[in-house]
This record gives structure tokens, C-alpha cells and sequence, in this order.
């Protein structure tokens, strides 16, 4: 032991005689051997190559796989007009009105059974990358573009933290039509959440039309609202429900990730991103059918 303890001091005077520049250490290490004497054991170090920690690989996680949804049970409801009805409303007016008061009413309901309004994209992002939805979702559009839709429509949704889209014709809001959305109303409706979308350039049948036509009223009504709101529009309402598979080819080729239609039902497929299903909201609907509605 007597001699250990030389060495090491031995040891230590040759340490302390390096140059200081090098500002090497003397790693010591006393290890017991198997005859029962004590062996020592030294190493020169850097201070910076004691420090260093020690690395451990660990290995890589494996990616779990994200199951997707074929569909998803999703009612979007129809709208039309949210106004009073003019003296000389005919039948298809009365039929595509619905008073004020119901509306508020119907989001009265909506807020109290607990629904979350979401919009189309989420619902894209659900069905082909599996972002989860919540609880109860309901998806809110209106058609045409109406002006009611900032009169009347836009305030009461933001009153009650509800979005929606609008599905807007470019030809009315360039000629600033009075019935109709104009690009600054529709601009403050983006920028406060809405979704403005397409509905055409034209409220007009594009069944059996010409590739050239197709891409006039599809394309430049895109081009129109990205330009005056800033925001992109990725989603079609066919007129008055009618499409063609040439119609669909186009849409897709424009950049358009699905399309409603007029066809009753709740279910949204990720097969069918263009021919989603809607509710209509009629002008006689009541409040108990409205909740109807949303219990399938």
C-alpha cells in the first residue's frame, strides 16, 4: 500500500509539471486485482474531452400508421336566403327563404346541443390525412352569395363563434350587384374566418359544356376570390345540383379538392369529395324537424 501511495504521488509531481497551455488532466483509477493487490491505472485527459458526455444511441421510433376514414357522418346544412320575405316572393322564393328569427334560432340550437361548426377543408383533412373532427360537427353553407349573407347571416354567426362557407357567383360581385356579396364584404368575411368559396362565374346548368366553358366559369371565379380575399378556395357548389363527369375532371385539374351537391344525406366520403351530400334548410322547416335532421 506504502508503495501505491509513492506512485501516485510520483504521478501527480509529473502532472503538475506539464505545460499549462495543454491543461491535461491525470485520470486516476485504483482497481482491485484478483491476487488482492492494488493495480493503478492512468490516462492523460483534456478537460474538455472529460467533460464530454457520453452518447447513447438510442434507436429511431417506429412511424405508427395513420388509419384513415372512409367517411365520416358530417351534416352540412343548404341555405339560401336568411332575409324577410319580399311582397312579391313567389313560390321558389318562399321555398328558399328562411326567416331571421328561425335562423337565430337554429344556431340557438346548434350552440346549446353542443355542435361545432367546422369547415370543408377540415373536413378534407379528416378524411385523407385522419385530423381528428370534433364530437357533433355541422358544416353551415349558402348559396348564390346573397347580400343578406353579411346583412343578416355574418353577424349573427359571429355572435355566436360559428363559422360558415359561402359559395359566391364572380359575375354579380363584379358588377357589384345590390342583391348580391361584394368583393370588400366578402374580404372582411375571410379575414374574420368565414370560408369564401365557388359557385361559378355564372348560375348556370355546366352539364355537356365545352372544355374551354368549363374552365371559363370554374377557374376564373378560383382566380377572383383568392385575388380579393386572400384566401384560397378549394371547394365547388355545383348550380342548382347538376354535374357531369366532365365537369368533375375539370374541377380537379383546377386545383379544386371536392364539390357539393344537392343530394340528402349526412355520410362524406373520401371517394366522394366531389359529390358531398347536403341538408336543405327550406323556409317551412321548424325547429324540431332542423333537430331532426341532425340526429342522423
Amino acid at each position: 500500500m506504502t508503495h501505491t501511495i509513492e506512485l501516485l504521488h510520483h504521478l501527480w509531481q509529473q502532472a503538475s509539471h506539464v505545460i499549462a497551455p495543454m491543461r491535461l488532466l491525470l485520470a486516476l483509477t485504483i482497481v482491485s486485482s484478483m491476487s488482492g493487490s492494488i493495480v493503478v491505472q492512468a490516462r492523460w485527459e483534456t478537460p474538455e474531452t472529460r467533460r464530454a458526455p457520453r452518447r447513447v444511441s438510442t434507436p429511431s421510433p417506429t412511424p405508427t400508421a395513420v388509419v384513415l376514414p372512409d367517411e365520416a357522418q358530417v351534416p352540412i346544412l343548404m341555405y339560401h336566403y336568411v332575409s324577410e320575405l319580399p311582397p312579391d316572393a313567389d313560390s321558389y322564393r318562399v321555398d328558399l327563404t328562411v326567416k331571421p328569427e328561425d335562423f337565430r334560432a337554429q344556431l340557438q340550437y346548434l350552440a346549446a346541443a353542443g355542435f361545432d361548426t367546422i369547415t370543408l377543408d377540415d373536413l378534407y383533412l379528416h378524411l385523407t390525412k385522419g385530423h381528428p373532427l370534433p364530437n357533433k360537427p355541422v358544416i353551415l353553407t349558402f348559396d348564390d352569395g346573397y347580400r343578406d349573407a353579411y346583412e343578416v347571416v355574418y353577424p349573427m354567426l359571429v355572435e355566436y363563434g360559428f363559422t360558415a362557407t359561402f359559395f359566391i357567383l364572380a359575375t354579380p360581385a363584379h358588377f357589384e350587384s345590390p342583391q348580391y356579396l361584394t368583393w370588400a364584404q366578402m374580404k372582411e368575411m375571410a379575414d374574420a374566418g368565414m370560408a369564401i368559396q365557388s359557385h361559378g362565374r355564372d348560375h348556370v346548368d355546366l352539364r355537356g359544356r365545352s372544355y374551354e366553358y368549363l374552365v371559363y366559369q370554374t377557374v376564373g371565379v378560383k382566380e377572383a376570390i383568392e385575388y380579393h380575399t386572400g384566401q384560397p378556395a378549394r371547394f365547388f357548389c355545383y348550380p342548382s345540383g347538376r354535374y357531369d363527369d366532365d365537369l368533375i375532371a375539370v374541377l380537379k385539374s383546377a386545383g379544386y379538392l371536392g364539390a357539393v351537391t344537392t343530394e340528402w344525406g349526412t355520410t362524406a366520403s373520401r371517394a366522394g369529395l366531389f359529390e358531398l351530400p347536403r341538408l336543405r334548410i327550406r323556409g317551412n322547416t321548424s325547429l324540431a324537424a332542423f333537430a331532426s335532421m341532425l340526429k342522423h
